[in-house]
């Protein structure tokens, strides 16, 4: 709870650093958050960022090979679409050279505070506004954006012994590049998104590498091509090319997302990854190891044409069970595997779900939003929260999927925050709260949704479900269908706190024009003593 002794008063905050709109983070979201707001006249707008640059996931994770999973055409802004990406998926440098280059094109450094982390915040009814405490002091904004994002706080691998392990050990989003894995025995640790990227990353250096993967992943083959420079100048000399291309692969994500919510069609997908994994894979016993016993897009999908090739060398070995101990430099798995280690790597992801601040963001009836939620997040269309005025979450609950660019649901959620905002304004509201009738009906909806996709059928453990086994992460329909939900921002959804007006005295009966005398002593009535 953010304590009250000691903080100092709206009308201190508002003589230092009172803005109309403070934005949490500068990764994608954050970023964008501010040039949209920006653009569409909101120029009272800050955006804080704990980290000492800005950049998101983007700046924390820096493990060899890291790379999105999603084209780099659709994975950029559509206001800044003409980057000239050198390969079909980008990787991390290039990316957050991306972020970097966008900031300056739009001159967010007039409003980006770095090295500044918000503590917590509370909304304040009488003033209508949100009262932030940061390590930097007080902050106050009438609008409060959390773009934090849902792969922030890292999972660590929690086993005995681990703490006593003889080496360097470290998570995948802290990667410590001060360690050389060369010719050293190397163990990672999980089988998700982090683990495909990296075990083909290191393995060329590393002596020995032992894969401890508890769960099977389905693998469709990356078409990682570099992109020639020429083909980047001719696109961008042909008016529309771009666009066409990130049509092109919005569609190719879409028939992704459909299979996933089409069980049946998600049997065709997994033709074509048991392919890839015979082709790739020529060891019965490995390839055994290696097949998932669930739906495919039940997880995560994941995309690699290395990760396999890989596997299937002398000095990779993969064991398929869980690690359960750390024994000096010995890693002791559920199975009774034992593997000497000198570099023990955490791709174990991270607590999607739990947004860092919830358990400090007190709303208009005292509730913290960890307490609200009741470990079940919810909010309506994953934007507004009832019971929290002026908040809004980017890339909330229930907004993405296996397949769906986070970059295009952003953009949507941006469109709807501005209309919010000039919907304030026209009607002169201070605080903008969502009918817990309309969020409960919404989150019934995409719950009964849910229920018939892969998701939820496909007989797997993931982020995507609470531990009272609700999918808080997943939007169970199209794409396409969310922007259109987000393009008008529904008023009917939504109740407002009004400025009370300023209370008027009644009016004077005209005097006569013989009466100056009492003409005179009701204006000095009304106007008080001392008046000049």
């Amino acid at each position: 709870m953010i304590p009250t002794q000691g903080m100092r008063t709206v009308r201190d905050v508002r003589a230092a650093r009172d803005v109309r709109a403070v934005v949490v983070g500068a990764g994608f979201s954050g970023i964008g958050a501010a040039v949209r707001l920006r653009e569409a006249g909101f120029d009272d707008v800050l955006v804080l960022e704990k980290g000492t640059q800005l950049g998101g996931t983007w700046r924390e994770n820096t493990y060899p090979g890291c790379a999105c999973d999603v084209p780099s055409t659709l994975y950029s802004y559509s206001f800044t679409p003409d980057a000239a990406w050198s390969r079909i998926f980008a990787g991390q440098r290039e990316i957050l050279a991306y972020l970097r280059a966008t900031a300056e094109r739009y001159r967010l450094g007039d409003v980006l505070r770095c090295g500044v982390q918000v503590r917590g915040a509370r909304w304040d009814g009488a003033a209508g506004r949100w009262l932030l405490e940061t390590s930097d002091g007080p902050y106050s904004a009438e609008v409060l954006v959390l773009a934090t994002g849902p792969w922030h706080v890292p999972r660590r691998l929690e086993v005995p012994g681990i703490e006593d392990f003889d080496g360097p050990v470290f998570h995948t989003a802290g990667w410590d590049h001060g360690v050389d894995l060369t010719g050293r025995r190397v163990t990672v640790v999980g089988g998700g998104a982090s683990a495909v990227q990296i075990v083909p990353a290191v393995e060329a250096r590393a002596a020995a590498v032992n894969l401890f993967q508890r769960t099977a992943q389905w693998v469709l083959p990356k078409p990682d091509l570099p992109v020639p420079a020429a083909l980047n100048r001719l696109v961008d000399h042909v008016p529309g090319a771009r666009s066409v291309l990130r049509a092109g692969q919005y569609a190719l994500q879409e028939g992704f997302g459909y299979a996933f919510r089409h069980p049946r069609a998600a049997r065709l997908l997994e033709v074509g990854a048991r392919a890839h994994l015979r082709l790739a894979v020529r060891d019965g016993r490995l390839r055994r190891h290696l097949t998932p016993d669930y739906r495919l897009g039940c997880k995560r999908l994941l995309t690699s044409s290395t990760f396999y090739p890989a596997l299937s060398q002398p000095h990779v070995r993969l064991h398929p069970t869980a690690v359960s101990a750390v024994r000096g430099n010995t890693v002791i798995g559920a199975d009774g595997t034992t593997v000497r280690t000198d570099v023990l790597i955490e791709a174990t992801g991270f607590r999607v779900g739990e947004l860092p601040l919830a358990t400090a963001l007190h709303g208009a009836h005292g509730q913290t939003l960890h307490e609200a939620w009741g470990g079940a997040p919810q909010a309506y269309l994953g934007t507004t929260v009832s019971g929290f005025p002026n908040l809004f979450l980017l890339l909330g609950p229930n907004l993405l999927g296996g397949s769906t660019s986070a970059i295009t649901v952003l953009e949507a959620q941006l469109a709807y925050l501005i209309a919010a905002l000039a919907y304030i304004d026209q009607g002169g509201h201070r605080g903008l709260h969502v009918r817990p009738a309309a969020q409960a009906s919404h989150n019934s909806a995409v719950q009964e949704a849910l229920a018939t996709t892969v998701y939820n059928t496909g007989g797997c453990d993931s982020y995507y479900f609470t531990p009272t086994g609700q999918n808080t992460f997943a939007w169970p329909w199209s794409t396409g269908r969310l922007v259109r939900r987000l393009r008008r921002f529904d008023a009917d959804a939504y109740t407002c706190d009004t400025p009370t007006p300023p209370l008027r005295l009644p009016a004077q009966p005209r005097p006569r024009s013989g009466d100056r005398t009492a003409a005179a002593n009701a204006e000095q009535s009304a106007s008080g003593p001392g008046r000049q």
